[in-house]
């Protein structure tokens, strides 16, 4: 039999003291409050009353819709609906549709209303924004042009951020996208030192953040432009060193993205501190703190740099489109306080000169485009006024030109600071080879060789002792040019001029610097020619140099070799005097015949430097010095006796005739004199003979 279960009965029905108010309350609001609820019967429901409500609102029985109703009777009239306003864009301006941008274009005439103001720079944002994101390797250098002729010092902020934008959109384009930048940096370096703050103000901020992905973009756009010279390569080891101080998996895959970007230029600039940071990527991968993924990833940077970064060189040559000379570096570090980012440049601001800014950068465009063909069908009398401006405008920048000019040769600060170049070139290479290659990149202008040549000898003087390193940069540079060879010769003679300024230890290694140059023959052994090795034409530094420089010579190339050279009959040089040119040779001046004193002093200094055997020659010539000074006056007085011949055969011809007459009357007078004459003769001929015996019996005795 089933059972049921009684329901029990309510306090009321059994008998029982009622509830209190207070619980019968609550009781009835928990029951009244359902437990869930359905949002789609909610839903439908409020649906349900606004189709209620709007068809009450569209009853024409209602008194709202009627002809006579009012809302305000005491008012005069309905109020005003509220002005529409534009659509605001995020930077601040305002959406104007096409049709009415043009219309309001039509309508307005005051150039310097803040109206027409916006509307030219809306056009000009979205000029640029279009250009950056249509160019490439094969149209940059038609986009170059239409870009400069935008207004880019008005916009230089929106230039940067739509640079920025397309670059971390697209990283490929990150080297087409650093070569327009270099371009326009040539012309407007505030566009670049602005970049590269926005760039190294948006790596910091994301460094903190530990964003990789705006990192890995940031560092490559930055990459890029080292590549570029745009930014110092000072920036990009601060930021490897950034990396790799506290290495992790993110930090070292950045870095070695980094790496193999700006990698093979660091190389060529600073090949010290590019062996240092592949030395921290070494010690790091020997530490083993990283993953095995990002370990093959540092492995495969060593590879890449064995393969000297062929598959990653610095500047693709279809991008190489600005010269070294005309780029300007922003020595920007990671570390600058205060950079200007100028985020105000990326919206409107009005400009009360708007007008005359306008004009100057129309002049500025001129003179980096040239004159444009786009009105060349105007009237002739418009084309000549033109010209006629232009001539006038070319004349005031050819005046400008001519007093910068001027006052940059009365400072000297281009050569100044092209020393300085030299000099930090020099101390900071590793070797030679490294440094010609440096110093040659520096943009060293025809005619400025001489500086550079003399900036390499004074390093040399400095030195304790000599270093080859100079000697064979020196030699480099000689084999390089023609010019160079030259450069080192003038520096000779005004080194052998004013060598008597010189202290020891400078003197040695400027002797052994040159010595090097003859001995390899980097140098022409003709400046030589300008030593006179004689006691009036020397001092004691140069006599000293002299013994310094053919040691050296003795010991690099031996002396039966220095023999030789010396000796070379080939070795002439044409000299220009008073009287005419004279052609004599090389080494007459290290080796003088023209005074047996000097010939003396010759043999003798180069017997004291223990080089004795290369005044061979000296000593047969002053051997045979008296016979030689005997025939020289012998030919002079044979030259005097033929002058007097000339001149009593004259007068002897005149005194023929009276001579004839007396012939007969002479002829027994001469017999006898002949006869006494060879008895004379006789007599004198048999002294000699006794006076000779005499002699020999006193020698005897």
């Amino acid at each position: 039999m089933k059972r049921t279960r009684k329901r029990s009965t309510t306090p009321s029905s059994s008998g029982s003291a009622p509830a209190s108010p207070e619980r019968h309350a609550s009781k009835a609001a928990k029951e009244e409050t359902p437990a869930y609820v359905d949002l789609d019967l909610v839903d439908s429901a409020d649906s349900v009353r606004a189709r209620d409500r709007d068809r009450g609102q569209r009853d024409p029985r209602d008194a709202r819709h009627r002809p006579d109703y009012t809302a305000f009777p005491d008012a005069a009239g309905p109020p005003p609906p509220p002005p529409a306003r534009p659509r605001e864009t995020p930077a601040g301006g305002a959406y104007i549709p096409p049709a009415r941008l043009r219309a309001l274009q039509k309508n307005i005439s005051d150039k310097n209303s803040p109206e027409f103001q916006r509307m030219t720079w809306e056009a000009l944002k979205k000029s640029i924004n279009g250009l950056v994101n249509k160019v490439n390797t094969g149209n940059i250098k038609l986009i170059v042009p239409e870009l400069f002729a935008e207004n880019l010092v008005r916009g230089r902020g929106l230039l940067c951020r739509s640079l920025m934008k397309a670059q971390a959109a697209a990283l490929p384009f990150s080297a087409v996208y650093a070569a327009l930048v270099a371009i326009v940096n040539s012309k407007f370096p505030q566009v670049g030192d602005l970049l590269v703050s926005r760039l190294v103000t948006q790596y910091r901020r994301a460094y903190r953040r530990n964003d990789k992905a705006i990192c890995i973009a940031v560092s490559k756009f930055i990459a890029h432009l080292v590549n570029q010279k745009v930014a110092h390569e000072i920036l990009a080891l601060q930021i490897l060193t950034l990396l790799l101080e506290r290495p992790t998996d993110d930090s070292v895959e950045v870095a070695v993205g980094f790496m193999r970007e700006v990698g093979s230029y660091l190389s060529d600039i600073s090949s010290r501190a590019t062996n240092a940071i592949f030395e921290r990527f070494r010690t790091i991968l020997h530490e083993g703190s990283i993953d095995k993924r990002t370990q093959y990833m540092v492995e495969v940077l060593f590879q890449v740099r064995k393969d000297k970064f062929k598959d990653n060189v610095p500047v693709d040559p279809e991008l190489e489109l600005v010269e070294d000379e005309d780029q300007v570096t922003h020595s920007i570090s990671l570390d600058d306080e205060g950079l200007a980012v100028e985020e105000g440049l990326n919206v409107f601001k009005f400009d009360p000169d708007y007008a005359e800014n306008e004009g100057k950068y129309a002049v500025l465009k001129k003179e980096i485009l040239g004159d444009s063909d786009e009105e060349s069908g105007d009237e002739d009398g418009d084309d000549e006024e033109e010209d006629d401006e232009d001539e006038e405008d070319a004349a005031e920048a050819m005046k400008k030109a001519r007093e910068q000019i001027q006052i940059q040769d009365q400072t000297n600060t281009s050569l100044i600071n092209l020393r300085r170049g030299i000099y930090l070139t020099i101390m900071s290479s590793l070797n030679f080879e490294e440094c010609a290659h440096k110093l040659m990149k520096l943009g060293v202008k025809e005619g400025q060789e001489i500086e550079v040549c003399n900036m390499i000898i004074e390093c040399c003087s400095q030195e304790r002792t000599y270093v080859s390193f100079y000697g064979l940069l020196g030699e480099r540079f000689c084999r390089l040019n023609q010019s160079w060879q030259q450069a080192f010769t003038a520096c000779f003679e005004e080194v052998y001029k004013t060598i008597h300024r010189y202290e020891t230890n400078r003197l040695r290694n400027v002797a052994k610097f040159f010595a090097h140059a003859l001995a390899t023959d980097a140098l022409t052994w003709n400046v030589l020619a300008l030593v006179r090795l004689t006691e009036t034409d020397t001092t004691s530094a140069s006599r000293i140099f002299l013994k310094i420089l053919f040691e050296e010579l003795n010991s690099s190339m031996g002396l039966k070799r220095l023999k030789e050279r010396l000796s070379d009959p080939e070795m002439k040089i044409s000299v220009d005097t008073p009287k005419g040119l004279v052609h004599r040779g090389v080494f007459d001046g290290l080796f003088p015949k023209d005074n047996p004193r000097n010939t003396r002093f010759a043999i003798n200094y180069f017997t004291s430097i223990h080089l004795g055997a290369l005044t061979t020659d000296l000593r047969e010539h002053l051997k045979n010095a008296p016979k030689l000074i005997m025939q020289q006056a012998q030919e002079v007085d044979s030259s005097d006796s033929d002058s007097s011949s000339d001149s009593s055969s004259s007068s002897s011809s005149s005194s023929s005739s009276d001579s004839s007459s007396s012939n007969s009357s002479s002829g027994s007078s001469s017999s006898s004199s002949s006869s006494s004459s060879s008895s004379s003769s006789s007599s004198s001929s048999s002294s000699d003979g006794s006076n000779a015996r005499r002699r020999k019996r006193n020698k005897r005795r």
